[in-house]
């Protein structure tokens, strides 16, 4: 190009120059010349031409035989060599040079961990090469050097390569083109429904998960009876996938989406089974999922032993050997197994979502297939290389038929045909009379020619003419099946089920029916009665039951929450972790929390700021838990407050969680929430007061209201006297009162008399200057355990049958020894270690617990205030 006459470097047109030099598939450099051209256009260029070579030559398998180039041109190379499964083994280093030289000019570690794979039966649901040496292991141990290993082709790989010599597939040039190589194995089997695939190519990628042969045989022959079957149909051959490894796949719903449309995921566990070794039970893995690592996944386990996000494990260890996988995860005694499997499968790699892309090339091009498209497209491969195997047979047998047609000729003129021979003074003279005199071809009097003396004898003739009417025969079937396609397909089948016959096997992997699952985080957590504290600084945790021992009435107690400067233990309620709790607040506002959320601590453990569970506002505290398994129709929730207003609400109305609460009652300035208490309608209330008084109602006379309404008068109070608790009143079960000083009594409850709702009520206990004011009541029975605690974090437990029963006017007898500046904060009650107790416990909880219900017709006078205000 002159000086001075740049070519402009923002035009997009080619100029006639490199138009013809591309055309010519040469550079326009070869002339001298130097064609400007953009960056983008040349990059687009040639990042299209490595994709292209990357999903065609590389990374995506075939959709007729299922093999990626490199597999294809291994399993040819070793057949070539002869190297048959009924054939000695040869070194794998000489196989890899074989496909390295004549078909594969990649690395030679490309090739060799190819073939290593193909001979892992971890790796491939039915292996297609035969390994001698060391092929690697489920751990990830990394194979032998080639020069040490040996390799042959499997008996199942044959199938894939029968008839490859009777141009039943096309041959392309290889990469020097010195010789030929095929583009696809004839392929017997259904290989890449049986074997799987996976590959990652530009912006594609593909994962076909292995299959059972026996149900893809079955499916290939139900889409060949029947080309209008639907995937529901197919599943009842094929149920899924069936992996080398085993495992156990959970739900259908992946399978279905992945077979109908190309697309899906399934989630495959480990198998296990527990083992009883004398008091602890061990979990024992036989199965992992597929393509997972097993010394990886042991190390995984240990790891997260290690960090304590897996807990109960005691020891870990990996029996395995020829017979089989065995990994032993040994519990502690104090152990639940179900809880540490959801562990191991939510943490680890015993449970695994596979990915299913079914992809694969088409004509050369990728595709995502469903499971009839795939079957679909294989069974036209087959039909394509049946039809081509017939042709080759068929031309093979025309044209020997031909030439015993000649042999028979001259056998009926032998003498003449001798004496014509002998005369002739050439092979050239023999063969022109042969054709003139018989009107013979020229392959035919060559075979004349070529054949020997010993064929004149009797039986020699007979076996030539019963050979050619066996294939005038074979001529004539094999042209019926030329003309129907119905046979070739028959002989599709056919060749199906003697596969199915002679390598079908069991299915390895179990499915499990049903939707796929998802391990709840509950799962997780073994359920166990725990003792929730909350100090008035607003700490909480929870501590296993068992962490109290239980003393005599008037011990001294062990050391509980630890707490800061001026901070004291407020409340303790007693609960399940799997329990769903209510959290009421002292502003009318109410909060949800699962019990396990609550950080488990010692004794002596300060716990953890309840605002870090909860959204609390700056002054705002918890009065009251209620433990619900379902919010339904049937029960309600019943809230009293300090000026003595109850309200009660049908527990449906708090079924939609929220994360900073909601408003669960409205009351005056100045009023505060006492408790809340989970009722079926049907029972009574009872409110008892600081200064001793009490009042028993049927909750019948408080009508059911909205959230944030404000109830009625439950109890009219005088002087300073406020309520400090709320129960639900049964005649079975006794009042128990508990007082600042540390004395107390339990009362039956059927020594307080139903009255009006809004009365004063009665007599509780006699409160003096020498048990101070009531701190607490609570529903108790005899064999009822309780805690009580101070605000110097002094706990005690005791039984409920060790409290002396006496009246209402009575003041109570000692229940705990304090220091002089000391004070009981809160009690709670604890239900005894039996299964009768522990089913009356829940049936308190649910509200189900048979009460005394008012007998007489009319109902008690109330003594409702203007304040109510009712939504």
């Amino acid at each position: 190009m002159p000086k001075g006459q740049e070519k402009p470097q923002n035009s997009e047109k080619q100029t006639a120059e490199e138009k013809a030099a591309l055309e010519q598939n040469k550079s326009p450099t070869d002339e001298g010349k130097v064609v400007d051209r953009l960056i983008e256009r040349e990059m687009k260029s040639s990042y299209l031409d490595y994709s292209m070579s990357v999903i065609i030559g590389r990374a995506l398998p075939d959709v007729r035989d299922g093999l990626k180039p490199v597999h294809r041109r291994i399993l040819y190379a070793m057949n070539d060599m002869g190297m048959l499964h009924n054939k000695p083994s040869k070194k794998s280093a000489r196989i890899v040079g074989e496909v390295l030289g004549k078909y594969h000019p990649h690395g030679d570690s490309a090739v060799y961990e190819s073939m290593v794979r193909m001979a892992q039966p971890w790796s491939l649901r039915y292996t297609l090469v035969e390994g001698q040496g060391n092929f690697g292991s489920v751990d990830g141990d990394n194979a032998a050097a080639m020069r040490y290993t040996e390799a042959k082709l499997s008996k199942i790989a044959e199938e894939m390569l029968a008839d490859i010599d009777k141009e039943t597939v096309d041959f392309v040039p290889n990469f020097d083109n010195s010789l030929k190589e095929p583009s696809v194995l004839p392929s017997k089997l259904p290989n890449l429904l049986i074997n799987g695939s996976t590959g990652i190519a530009v912006g594609m990628a593909t994962t076909i998960p292995p299959h059972n042969l026996v149900e893809v045989v079955d499916g290939v022959i139900m889409v060949i009876d029947n080309p209008l079957a639907e995937t529901n149909e197919l599943l009842q051959s094929i149920k899924g996938p069936d992996f080398p490894t085993g495992g156990i796949i959970y739900g259908t719903g992946g399978i279905l989406s992945a077979y109908s449309r190309g697309r899906g995921k399934i989630l495959v566990r480990a198998r296990t089974k527990i083992e009883e070794a004398k008091n602890k039970q061990k979990i024992i893995v036989t199965e992992i999922p597929y393509m997972v690592n097993k010394s990886q996944l042991v190390e995984q386990i240990a790891d997260l032993v290690k960090d304590k996000k897996i807990i109960g494990i005691s020891d870990l260890r990996d029996e395995s050997d020829r017979e089989g996988m065995r990994i032993v995860i040994e519990l502690r005694q104090d152990a639940n197994s179900d809880v540490v499997l959801n562990q191991l499968f939510k943490h680890t790699r015993m449970q695994e979502t596979v990915g299913i892309i079914m992809l694969a090339l088409v004509n050369g091009e990728p595709k995502v297939l469903s499971l009839k498209q795939l079957i679909q497209n294989f069974i036209e491969h087959r039909k394509i290389v049946v039809r081509r195997k017939t042709i080759f047979d068929m031309t093979k047998a025309e044209e020997k038929a031909h030439l015993l047609e000649g042999l028979i000729i001259a056998l009926n003129n032998i003498d003449a045909v001798i004496q014509l021979v002998k005369k002739s003074r050439s092979t050239q003279e023999a063969k022109e009379g042969l054709v003139h005199n018989y009107k013979l071809t020229e392959k035919q009097a060559v075979a004349i020619l070529d054949m020997k003396l010993q064929k004149l004898t009797s039986l020699e003739q007979d076996s030539i003419r019963q050979e050619h009417k066996g294939l005038l025969k074979l001529i004539e079937e094999l042209k019926i099946i030329l003309a129907s396609e119905q046979k070739i397909l028959e002989i599709i089948k056919k060749e199906l089920i003697e596969l199915k016959e002679k390598y079908g096997d069991k299915r390895k992997t179990q499915i499990i029916e049903g939707e796929n699952i998802d391990i709840d985080v509950e799962d997780l957590i073994e359920e166990e009665k725990m003792a929730v504290t909350v100090t008035h600084a607003g700490y909480v945790k929870r501590v296993p039951m068992d962490t109290y021992k239980i003393q005599a009435r008037g011990g001294k107690g062990v050391i509980a929450a630890g707490t800061k400067d001026e901070d004291f233990v407020e409340e303790i309620f007693v609960a399940s972790t799997h329990n769903y709790l209510l959290v009421f607040t002292n502003k009318g506002n109410v909060h949800w929390l699962k019990v396990y959320n609550i950080p488990e601590g010692s004794r002596q453990a300060k716990g953890r700021p309840i605002i870090n569970l909860v959204e609390l506002e700056k002054d705002e505290t918890v009065s009251a838990f209620v433990a619900v398994e379902k919010f339904d129709e049937e029960h309600f929730l019943v809230l009293a407050t300090k000026k003595g207003i109850i309200k009660k609400t049908p527990l449906s109305n708090f079924s939609k969680p929220r994360k900073g609460g909601i408003r669960a009652i409205t009351f005056d300035e100045g009023d505060t929430l006492v408790n809340a208490k989970l009722t079926d309608g049907q029972r009574h209330i009872m409110l008892a007061t600081k200064n001793g008084l009490a009042i028993r109602f049927d909750e019948k006379q408080v009508r059911p209201i909205g959230r944030t309404g404000k109830g009625v008068k439950g109890i009219t109070l005088r002087g300073d006297d406020e309520v400090i608790g709320m129960e639900i009143a049964t005649d079975k079960k006794s009042l128990l009162t508990i007082t600042e000083n540390g004395f107390g009594k339990q009362t039956s409850m059927a020594e307080y008399r139903p009255i009006g709702r809004g009365g004063i009520g009665v007599i509780n206990i006699q409160c003096t200057e020498r048990n101070g004011k009531v701190v607490s009541v609570k529903s108790v029975y005899d064999d009822n355990e309780i805690i009580l605690m101070s605000k110097g974090g002094i706990v005690i437990r005791t039984k409920v049958s060790g409290i002396s029963k006496i009246g209402r006017n009575t003041q109570g007898v000692k229940l705990m020894k304090l220091e002089e500046t000391d004070k009981v904060s809160a009690t709670a009650r604890i239900v005894a270690e039996d299964e009768q107790a522990t089913a009356q416990a829940i049936k308190e909880q649910r509200g189900e617990e048979n009460g005394t219900i008012l007998s007489t017709e009319e109902e008690p006078e109330t003594n409702d205030e203007p304040t109510e205000d009712e939504e």
